[in-house]
């Protein structure tokens, strides 16, 4: 997700995950404690090697950091990456050798589900560490399945930017969704029922086409979704969808999905500008997740996460209006805007 030239500071700290007998290879990566413990979920996902595994954890605490800052959290920013095993693995000892190895860091880090995780993935983490959220939730306290309020923030933001470069509300726009797993699904049914067209991609066939039956919507491949014929592009898959390659033929004009990390490289920002392409930026957009992991961590209401995800619209459309008049690309004017926040350091959360 690195979107400026100086957003390539290096974390404080990486810590190497390895136990053969649990099947545990990975990396935590602590990027920023300024504001409080590094948080930021845990991905189990395939690499080729241990080396790749830390550069995405890099590159994903980094993009924490930001996150948490622009929503006002308490937070550092953080990631864990885990190697996914071949073949069968055990969960339970996989996730409570990992739920070892963050209690061993004294509350610096504090973790979540993320990418190929689940919540009882995290009530395994608990077994070993109370610094985990995304369990499962309590009656009147935040916490459970993180994605709905992902996919809150990210609708909420859609409609501010739609708003902002078409003048128009949902009802009648063309989306093109590029990964409809549990947010990008979520989010289509929250766009269907405003009365969005859908156009959807996913790796996963079967779900992409009865999602597609669900809410009326065309299928695209995944090699060609970037270049549909539509309105709004929403990345909601992996990161890197926004290269030279498909910012080149991309036919929407604006960009607004759940996916981190959606620039492939710094200079993309500025060629969505000159393409007069709008860009919200995907951490200030994608922000619903952490803010409930925030919550839960801090033991606050599901009704605090509800306000908190509710101010995503307005600060999306703050920062495109903002980029507008100063003629920067959204992405560089957000970047400024959190490295503001991160330089007023707040009370740690223990």
């Amino acid at each position: 997700m690195v979107t400026a030239a100086h957003r390539m500071m290096p974390p404080m700290e990486y810590v190497r995950l390895h136990d053969e007998a649990a099947g545990l290879d990975g990396v935590i990566a602590i990027h920023s404690t300024a504001r409080g413990p590094a948080a930021g979920g845990c991905r189990l996902w395939t690499y080729p090697d241990a080396n790749a595994a830390m550069v995405d954890a890099f590159r994903l605490a980094e993009g924490m950091s930001y996150k948490n800052a622009m929503a006002e959290l308490p937070f550092g920013g953080g990631k864990a990456v885990l190697r996914k095993p071949e073949g069968k693995f055990d969960r339970r000892a996989l996730f409570e050798a990992f739920g070892a190895a963050i209690e061993k860091l004294d509350g610096r880090y504090v973790t979540a589900e993320d990418v190929g995780t689940s919540v009882a993935d995290m009530e395994f983490v608990a077994n070993k560490t109370r610094h985990v959220a995304g369990r499962t939730s309590r009656p009147g306290f935040a916490g459970g399945d993180p994605s709905p309020w992902t996919a809150l923030g990210v609708f909420e933001a859609m409609k501010a930017a739609v708003q902002f470069r078409f003048g128009s509300g949902l009802s009648g726009v063309t989306v093109a969704v590029q990964g409809v797993g549990n947010v990008g699904g979520d989010l289509c049914r929250r766009l269907h029922e405003a009365g969005a067209r859908l156009i959807l991609a996913d790796i996963d066939a079967e779900r992409c086409t009865a999602l597609a039956r669900e809410f009326d919507a065309d299928v695209a491949s995944i090699d060609d979704i970037a270049q549909a014929d539509a309105d709004v592009f929403a990345p909601c898959a992996l990161g890197g969808a926004l290269n030279e390659k498909s910012v080149a033929s991309l036919k929407a004009g604006l960009v607004c999905g759940a996916a981190n990390n959606q620039l492939a490289e710094p200079g993309i920002a500025k060629t969505l500008l000159e393409r007069g392409i709008a860009y919200a930026p995907d951490y200030v957009v994608n922000a619903g997740g952490i803010i409930n992991v925030s919550a839960e961590y801090l033991g606050e209401s599901v009704e605090d996460v509800r306000t908190r995800t509710m101010k995503i619209g307005p600060r999306t459309a703050g920062i495109l209006e903002e980029a507008a008049r100063d003629n920067l690309p959204p992405s560089v004017v957000a970047d400024r805007m959190a490295e503001r926040l991160m330089s007023r350091p707040i009370a740690d959360v223990a």
